[in-house]
This record gives C-alpha cells, structure tokens and sequence, in this order.
C-alpha cells in the first residue's frame, strides 16, 4: 500500500497552523517498506497520524450523532435533510447498515494503522532517542485516543497492533481494548513534552498533559475512580491549564491553542480538507443567512430549559435567531415551510426552536471561514469536572467542591449574584449536581451521551426517546464491516 507524502504535508499545514510548511515541496510517493527511515521520515509519519482526528468522518461519522443521540439536541438542518439517515439518531432507529457508522469505524482504523507504523518503525531510526521516543509517544497517544472511540462505541473491538495485521480478526474484549488504551497513554506520559515547552511551529501535537487528561477520562469510564483522581489531579497541578476568563472562548477562537485548551483540532479558514479546512464546524453552521453550514445539531428544549438562571453557558452554548455575532446578524432560514422558528405540538408547547451551535461560531459571514473552527477534544474544564467527581467517588466532597465551584465561578461572568457556589456534600446529591454541570460546562461537545451511559442514567433520560437499555449503550458495527471480515466480526447484542 502506497503513502502519500502529499498529505502528510496538508496534515502538518492544518495541526500546527505554520505556513513554513507550505514551502516544502511534495516528495512523490514512498512504499512502506522503504517509509519511514530517516528521521525527517519519522516527523512525516508521526505528523501523517494526526490527519485521521481532521477528517471529517473521525466525528462520528461525519455528523454530530452523539449529541443527537442525548437530550441536548436535535438532528436540525431542514425537516427532510439527511431525515433517513442521521435522523434515525434521533429517536434510536438506527441499524446495521445506516449510513456513517462504516465510515466513522473505518477513519478510526485508518488512523491506528497510521501509529502502528510509527510505533513498529520509527524506533529502529538511527536518531535522537528523546525525539524518537517522543514520536512514538505522539502516535501512541493517538491510537489510545482511537480506540477510546471505539471501545465506547462498540465495546470490544479487533486489536490491531500491527501496520499489517491478520487478514481476519475477531474481537479482543473491552477491557483488552483498555488495557492497550492506558498502556499506550502512560508510554506517552512519559515520553511526551509539556505544552509549556513546545515551540510554536508545534502547537497542536500531543502533550504529556493531554495523555494524562486523556488516562483521567479514560479510567473515569472504568469507574477506577482512583486513578482519575490521580491522573486528572496531574493535570492540575502541573500549572500548565487554567479557564479562559471568558466562557465563549473556551471553544472560541480567541481560545484556541489557548490556557484552557488541552488538545485540539487545527484548522484553516478554507472550504477544503486537503487545503486545512475541517468540515466539523461547517456541518453545524448557520444555515441560511448568514450561509454558514448545514445546520445539523441544533440545541434542544431540554437543553435550553435546564439552565440555571443567569448562566453565562446559555449564549455561549446557543445562536438564537437575532442575534449578532461578531458584528453578523443571525437571521437563519427565512423560508418557515423550509424550517420553522418555532415548532408546537398538539397541545401547543414548543417543541423545537430554529437556532444553532454557538460552540461551533468563527467569525465570518460565509461557509469557508466556518472550516476554520479549531475542535477542542479535551479541555481544562473537563478536567476539572473529572476530578470533581472522582473525589466525591472517593469520599472527598470537599475537594470536589473546589473544582466543581471554579467551573461555576466562570460561568458566571463576574455576576456574584448568579450560580452559588455548591455546599453539598452527600455523595449521591453531589454526583448529580456534577453531572448536570458537565451537561451545562460540555454541551454540544459530544459528551453527554457518553456521560448518561457510564453513569447508568441513560435508560431513564434517553427513554423517552427510543433509547432502549441492554442494546443502545453500544451502536451496531455496521454490516458491510461484518461481510469483509468473513465470519471474524459478530454483531453487538439485539441489532
């Protein structure tokens, strides 16, 4: 299989944001035997890993599903767009052979294979050892971060650990697939940079911070609340993070590469993935006026209702219609037949509201500018949030407030009259408030399905919504992926 050296470049153009790499030439093409085997070879191939987390197809699918799939949105865009496909998220219809699913599973090992050849080639360079180890620690923070994806969409899932794996593979189990996750993580750890002493044309690759972030989530899903206490507690301590002082920056662009981002997702304001743009944002961007995006993921009533009073999150989470962003009215789709501002049910209640993702917002006022979003994949608040409720799993409610109320006490805004500090300290009361404050600090960034299922709230929560328990805690490998692997793959139970 041949490598195309052309993208590693495009990769390095977008993850590093540094236009001296667009005056590099392209090398043409190199076979795998012969690739990696320099050290320029290995900063190649360690940068190539990186284009699996631009792709489109690496969120999901290419559409914001989980986020769909909870009770912070909708599928949004017009009624009938995408209605047979991504609307089946909705309301829990998916199936085996839906659309995007093959594509998301597919991106995810593509990547995998992308690090497993940094990880079986680049440590036999002739190099320096503290930058081989470090490339090996990029890839290897990559492939965890791959296979959380899929470990938490599917459960068990093939380990592939080799650039040329066994034709047929069968599933390892979850906590194999873990085992490798926090294997890979703590060899990254170790051997990774701080974000304080990357150079700038750096900014974007993989930090020692975002491995042990990354190992705090990641045990937090095993319920090892111990180590997400020590892992999340690394991350504080180190004085590498802090909040934006502004909520609307934390997934803004005065934020990105910021205090408060840990890692994330670069990007160039042009309307091509091979040119540095990224679609992610584009497919939740206004529609209408101004021409943004598609318009997918559009808040829920649910979401909008939950907020407490005064909470800055609220605009920082939703675009109404009449706002002004940036100097840029938001009037949305004029056409109501089109998409409704306001939908009602029989009864006459609001049910759906035409508005949008602000999370997603750069400033512009047409679709290329939207490509430029910068997707934050792990921040500080989350970390922040992750040691909140490993302590109070611990039976340290009051550390845990002390994380938990500097969230709060941004969202704010300085309005010392709003969002109280929280004095509670039974465990069970506790572990709510933290899980609703995740919703409210993460909406629309992809975690509040994960958080309803790994808490056991999402047969109580998603119900209402087709959520059916014992079957739609994992999504279905799609049947096309099962049919290439001859009898290898089985099915995820009632699909």
């Amino acid at each position: 299989m041949k490598t195309r050296i052309i993208l590693f470049f495009s990769v390095i153009i977008l993850l590093l944001g540094c236009t001296d790499f667009l005056k590099t030439d392209p090398q043409g093409q190199l076979i795998e035997a012969s690739f990696p085997v320099s050290s320029s070879d290995a900063l190649l191939a360690t940068t190539a890993v990186y284009a699996a987390v631009r792709d489109w197809y690496y969120n999901s699918g290419g559409y914001p599903i989980l986020d769909i799939m909870s009770d912070d949105a909708y599928k949004g865009s017009n009624k009938n767009d995408q209605l047979a496909t991504v609307g089946a998220y909705d309301n829990f219809t998916f199936n085996t052979t839906g659309d995007g699913l093959d594509r998301w599973w597919a991106t995810l090992y593509q990547g995998i294979k992308w690090a497993n050849v940094v990880i079986e080639k680049v440590p036999a360079i002739s190099m320096d050892t503290t930058l081989r180890n470090r490339y090996e620690g990029e890839a290897r923070f990559l492939r965890g971060l791959f296979y959380f994806d899929l470990v938490r969409a599917w459960g068990g899932v093939p380990k592939v650990t080799a650039s040329i794996p066994p034709l047929h593979l069968g599933r390892s189990n979850s906590e194999e697939i873990y085992s490798l996750i926090v294997s890979d993580l703590q060899y990254a750890e170790t051997h990774l940079t701080k974000k304080s002493e990357l150079i700038s044309s750096d900014k974007g690759r993989a930090t020692a911070g975002a491995a042990e972030a990354l190992l705090a989530k990641v045990y937090l899903f095993q319920k090892d609340f111990v180590n997400a206490e020590k892992y999340a507690l690394k991350v504080i301590q180190s004085n590498e993070y802090s909040l934006e002082p502004r909520f609307i920056d934390a997934n803004g662009v005065n934020g990105n590469n910021g205090v408060e981002s840990i890692f994330e997702v670069g990007a160039l304001g042009v309307e091509d993935y091979n040119g540095g743009g990224a679609q992610y944002a584009n497919t939740q961007g206004v529609r209408g006026s101004p021409n943004r995006g598609w318009g997918f993921n559009r808040p829920s009533i649910d979401l909008r209702r939950s907020f407490e009073p005064g909470d800055t999150r609220l605009k920082g989470t939703i675009i109404d219609l009449g706002d002004t962003i940036d100097g840029v009215f938001i009037k949305g789709d004029p056409d109501p037949a089109n998409d409704p501002v306001i939908t009602l049910n029989q009864n006459g209640d609001t049910i759906n509201i035409q508005c949008y993702n602000r999370k997603v917002w750069t400033p512009g006022n047409d679709t290329p500018t939207q490509w430029a979003h910068h997707r934050r994949l792990i921040r500080y608040a989350d970390v922040l949030l992750i040691a909140a409720e490993a302590l109070n799993e611990n039976g340290k409610q009051t550390d845990a407030l002390t994380y938990l109320n500097q969230v709060r006490k941004r969202a704010r805004g300085g309005n010392i009259l709003i969002l109280p500090d929280v004095t509670i300290t039974d465990k069970n009361l506790l572990r709510d408030k933290i899980l609703l404050e995740r919703r409210h600090e993460l909406a629309l960034e992809g975690e509040r399905f994960w958080d309803l299922v790994r808490t056991g709230k999402a047969a109580t929560v998603l119900g209402p919504l087709g959520f059916v328990p014992g079957k739609h805690e994992l999504l279905p490998i799609h049947q096309s992926e099962i049919d290439i692997s001859q009898g290898s793959l089985t099915q995820n139970p009632d699909y």
